[in-house]
């Protein structure tokens, strides 16, 4: 048990596929901090409207998270402008399609079932961030 607990965390911390994931949390928790910060600013303390507050605050994330993936986490670098370009669309398509879940489970969370809205926020992004790894590796960055 003790062997396969530290087989575990060796991967988890150690190069390669390990090292990719401790880089993908660390720039996930920074995007969440971004998303969640902008919403907690729009929403709670401004007063804007829930839905508004969390497409910006989800949009604002989508950007950061794009540099921080390309260049931390993947560490791709684009050969030409197209190039350059059509990773950009793809990352941006696949982060508006979570987003679409994101939002959805917010919104019934919040509108429908009565729950705060920052429990809704909580309970997106579990689905949400393996999504997103998962279309990122396979999709967005693969082969880098």
């Amino acid at each position: 048990m003790v062997a396969r607990v530290r087989k575990l965390i060796e991967r988890f911390v150690g190069g390669g596929l390990g090292g990719e994931t401790v880089r993908y949390v660390i720039v996930g928790a920074l995007t969440t901090l971004v998303n969640f910060g902008l919403f907690e600013l729009m929403h709670v303390i401004i007063g804007i409207d829930v839905t508004v507050s969390n497409v910006t605050s989800i949009s604002v994330s989508i950007l950061f998270a794009y540099v921080a993936n390309k260049l931390v986490v993947f560490k791709r670098r684009s050969g030409s402008a197209p190039a350059l370009a059509f990773e950009f669309f793809k990352f941006v398509g696949s982060r508006l399609f979570t987003m679409a879940l994101e939002v959805g489970a917010v919104a019934l969370f919040y509108g429908v079932l009565g729950f705060d809205a920052r429990f809704g926020k909580i309970a997106a992004q579990a689905i949400v961030i393996v999504a997103n790894y998962a279309i990122s590796k396979v999709i967005v960055f693969r082969g880098g």
